[in-house]
């Protein structure tokens, strides 16, 4: 990078610094929106395997160290980008109607989905457009204790924002690549991983860094190992995004031009699945930017973040948001409190009109074991990226198994009772009854209600406990106690 490319980037304006590890790498970029396109005003490489994030910054010229934000000191804005390789997502779907109560519902079901106790995890979450009544949910979730060592790493270069890489690859998808807001999957591919994302009206959903890359396919043989287990894992991701079946899905792959990604993509078509490549559109750029298709290919990741950052609309997964803030001196304690934040989940919260009180504690750690082994012997899966993928999957089974779905039991009592019944709370602790109390128009419901209890299969020795006559409602409030499957059962208490 020259000085005078430097001296132009710094006189620039809404222009930001992005910084990420590609290629095991790090690489550097400022860009700069101008209208409809944008621009690179300059980039930079490191030394190979280079991790001394302060030292690159250095390197690129860019001010580092402590910052007092009482003070302009005409630094360039940073944004750093996290791999989403320890990052585990996950996809809810809440009823449209319960918008206020969408932080509980994320909560709630983050606990019996997530490998780690709520307090050993950061939670993000992002809600998606609604349709028939029910609205799609993001979550990300990340070992605290892995985000704040990333944080030592970059804390002197101040970043001032700190995003997952997969947003920003799949911002240059869409800024460079010609994505659109349909579904589609976009594999990244490097020389020795593969980052797969899949994205829904323009946004990111799920993603999976695999670690087999462009260096498996050099030969440019369709037929090889590498690239029947290159088919056999993103069959396995497909799947694990919940489109395992589905051979019109459309997998985008972003591409150099070159041998390796053309017969990654065949390999791709030959198992019958809907895969292309795409080349980088540098006529988004602004003309005579000094960067041609080959260079915005090898930056796509930084220039996807530094895009991302300056078009930022506030609904990122900004899985960092409770750890970190650009000014905060080191073990200074924010006090300021997030909506989308990960926290202890409440013992009692509103869920859809409804009072929710549970204790759940976790799965025994043999059926975690037992779990990621089955998971493991159902293929042999000589990938160490893949392994790890499935023991993920494994371990959210077991957990999953090991504890009550509170708001399939929410939804399952809710359909059982029967028009004029009003529920108002719902109580469960694992290794003891079940409690449901409510109000009815008359006795005779409340009866019904109890029998429609009884008949489900999921559902077993439910019995009215207390039934009283509200003069002034005019309605009957009761109570019912029931067992739930097997969490009921004295054995269910750990």
């Amino acid at each position: 990078m020259s000085d005078k490319d430097k001296e132009a980037g710094g006189q620039k304006q809404e222009s930001v610094v992005a910084i990420a590890q590609a290629e095991g790498c790090l690489q550097a970029v400022e860009v700069r929106r101008d209208a409809a396109r944008f621009e690179v005003l300059w980039t930079q490489t490191g030394k190979d395997k280079q991790a001394d994030w302060v030292q690159f910054a250095r390197d690129c010229g860019l001010a580092t160290g402590p910052v007092d934000p009482t003070v302009g000191d005409g630094r360039k804005s940073v944004v750093a980008g996290f791999s989403s390789a320890g990052v585990v997502f996950n996809r809810i779907e809440v009823p449209a109607a319960a918008l206020g109560e969408t932080e509980s519902i994320v909560r709630l079901q983050a606990e019996s989905r997530l490998p780690l106790s709520a307090d050993q995890m950061e939670l993000v979450w992002r809600s998606g457009h609604a349709t028939n009544g029910q609205m799609p949910v993001t979550m990300a979730a990340a070992r605290t204790e892995h985000l704040q060592a990333f944080i030592e790493n970059v804390r002197g270069i101040t970043p001032a924002k700190i995003m997952l890489d997969c947003e920003g690859i799949v911002k240059a998808w869409r800024s460079l690549f010609g994505g659109d807001d349909k579904i589609a999957v976009v594999i990244s591919a490097a020389a020795d991983n593969c980052q797969i994302c899949l994205v829904e009206d323009g946004a990111l959903v799920n993603a999976v860094v695999l670690d087999m890359g462009t260096e498996g396919f050099s030969a440019g043989r369709v037929e090889t190992e590498a690239t029947e287990r290159f088919v056999r894992d993103v069959g396995s991701v497909l799947e694990m995004f919940g489109y395992g079946d589905s051979g019109e899905l459309p997998i985008v792959v972003l591409s150099d031009g070159g041998d390796a990604i053309k017969t990654m993509v065949a390999a791709l078509e030959s198992a019958g699945l809907n895969a292309r490549a795409v080349m980088p559109d540098i006529g988004q750029m602004v003309e005579d930017g000094g960067l041609d298709a080959d260079g915005v290919y090898d930056y796509r990741l930084p220039i996807g973040l530094g895009l991302a950052a300056l078009e930022a609309s506030g609904d990122e997964l900004n899985i960092f948001e409770r750890l970190y803030r650009p000014f905060e001196k080191v073990g200074e304690k924010s006090l300021l409190s997030s909506v989308k934040r990960a926290v202890v989940i409440a013992g009692a919260m509103l869920v859809v009109l409804l009072v929710v009180s549970y204790a759940v504690d976790r799965a025994k750690p043999g059926a975690i074991d037992k779990a990621i082994a089955k998971a493991l012997a159902e293929k042999d899966f000589s990938d160490t990226g893949m392994k790890e993928l499935m023991n993920r999957q494994g371990l959210r089974k077991a957990i999953a198994a090991q504890r009550p779905d509170m708001l399939g039991l929410i939804k399952l009592v809710n359909d059982i009772a029967q028009s004029g019944i009003k529920l108002q709370e719902i109580d469960f602790k694992m290794g003891q009854f079940a409690s449901i109390s409510g109000e009815s128009p008359g006795q005779d419901q409340v009866y019904k209600f109890e029998k429609d209890l009884n008949a489900n299969k999921y559902i077993k020795d439910a019995k009215i406990q207390s039934q009283s006559h509200d003069a002034k409602s005019k309605k009957y409030k009761f109570s019912i106690e029931f067992r739930y499957k097997n969490f009921s059962d004295k054995k269910a208490r750990r």
